[in-house]
């Protein structure tokens, strides 16, 4: 094909204008914890720009919310509940490792 003619051809790609995350009514405040908890990852994390389509200004706005709501001891800093099940699996894990040495040492005889 020639250039001239790939020019003009139209992308199949279809566009979906996407809803924006915060309506306009919406007020970014530490106080509105069903707006700043649908912004916080499972662990805790504030998420990045990019995820949540904000504009800059909304994103520093929403940081400053979460911020100061983790201060005032209205949000946690960080989510336990995962990291506290990872712990326990790995403490599994390593106590059949002892056990499974001691039967062996059993079988020889040490």
């Amino acid at each position: 094909m020639e250039k001239s003619k790939r020019l003009f051809l139209k992308s199949k790609r279809s566009f979906r204008r996407r809803l924006p995350p915060i309506q306009s009514g919406d007020r970014i405040d530490y106080k509105n914890m069903g707006l700043i908890s649908r912004f916080i990852s499972e662990q805790g994390k504030i998420l990045s720009r990019r995820v949540n389509r904000f504009t800059l200004k909304q994103q520093r706005l929403i940081t400053i919310a979460i911020k100061q709501a983790r201060i005032l001891s209205s949000l946690p800093f960080l989510n336990n509940e995962k990291q506290f099940e990872k712990s326990e699996s790995t403490a599994r894990t390593t106590t059949f490792k002892k056990n499974r040495k001691n039967s062996k040492r059993n079988k020889i005889g040490i």
